[in-house]
């Protein structure tokens, strides 16, 4: 591995868990639902990265490639399905509150 890989998987290390941890933050802290899903997407952000440099520096980019794309895939779809439930509580309740869901009955 030379100097500007070793300095590439670096970055890569690091800027992954720190992602990862402000998703994290982001959830835990906030009471907003748009605010939670940023979260959840930016800690999904993470794994991404971590995945993308897990490929690259192993070699084997192939293996990676499709792990990625199923994660971008299930990152949409659970992206849309909050999207129409925020949408819901927001007219019904007038705000996005995390309180609100709990007075959600099926």
């Amino acid at each position: 591995m030379n100097t500007e890989s070793l300095l590439l998987f670096k970055l890569y290390i690091i800027s992954a868990p720190v992602l990862f941890v402000i998703g994290i933050y982001a959830i835990m802290v906030t009471r907003n639902i748009i605010s939670i899903i940023i979260g959840l997407e930016i800690m999904t952000k993470g794994v991404t990265i971590l995945l993308a440099a897990a490929g690259y520096f192993n070699g084997r980019p192939q293996l990676a490639e499709p792990l990625i794309i199923t994660m971008i895939v299930v990152e949409v779809v659970v992206l849309t399905i909050s999207a129409g439930y925020i949408i819901n509580i927001s007219k019904k309740h007038n705000s996005l509150d995390v309180e609100n869901i709990k007075k959600l009955k099926g």
